[in-house]
């Protein structure tokens, strides 16, 4: 018995014994495989909204920005920006987005920017609360905070009642934007 049919190549065989190849047409039905492996897994939407603008009294470069819940715009302290300049890439963003909102501004020549946006969670804290970033972690009844990296004591009840809206465990990542507005991300366990 000879080991392959010389009236099948090679290819054939190795694709009908791996049960890709049938004699059965395939019209009307769909693959063996799915559609992860012809085209991949599809990555997640970075951006909520993308849109060009005009922008004459901002320089040349990149810049983020962040717009909280009262429209207020917050960006770097180091950039030296005219009062009003960021204005026409806030406007233009928020025909399609609402604040808040964190955004990326990219100049594409002459007075021409392209601004992305996406939205973002944000509360207002008690002036009370110290540090940049917060993580509270909730399982069960252990909880656990940290503030800037380090260990803390306590729990901040205004977070905790962010995260218990959503799941009986969760993690609330708070980062602070500006004065008493905090960027958070909830995450249920």
């Amino acid at each position: 018995m000879s080991l392959f049919r010389r009236d099948e190549s090679l290819h054939a065989r190795l694709a009908r014994d791996a049960g890709i190849l049938t004699e059965e047409p395939l019209v009307g039905r769909p693959p063996p495989w799915q559609e992860v492996g012809i085209h991949g897994v599809p990555r997640l939407r970075q951006w909520d909204s993308v849109v060009t603008t005009e922008a004459p009294r901002l320089g040349i470069g990149e810049l983020d920005f962040t717009v909280l819940p009262d429209g207020t715009l917050v960006v770097d302290d180091s950039l030296d920006l005219e009062p009003g300049s960021l204005d026409p890439l806030a406007g233009a963003l928020e025909s399609t987005l609402q604040p808040p909102y964190r955004a990326s501004a990219v100049w594409r020549g002459g007075s021409r920017w392209a601004v992305a946006g996406r939205r973002i969670e944000a509360v207002e804290l008690p002036a009370d609360v110290r540090g940049d970033e917060i993580v509270l972690s909730v399982s069960g009844h252990q909880r656990s905070l940290s503030v800037d990296g380090r260990p803390a004591f306590g729990s901040r009840p205004e977070l905790e009642r962010l995260g218990h809206a959503r799941a009986d465990s969760f993690v609330v990542r708070a980062e602070r934007l500006a004065d008493r507005f905090w960027e958070v991300e909830i995450t249920p366990l």
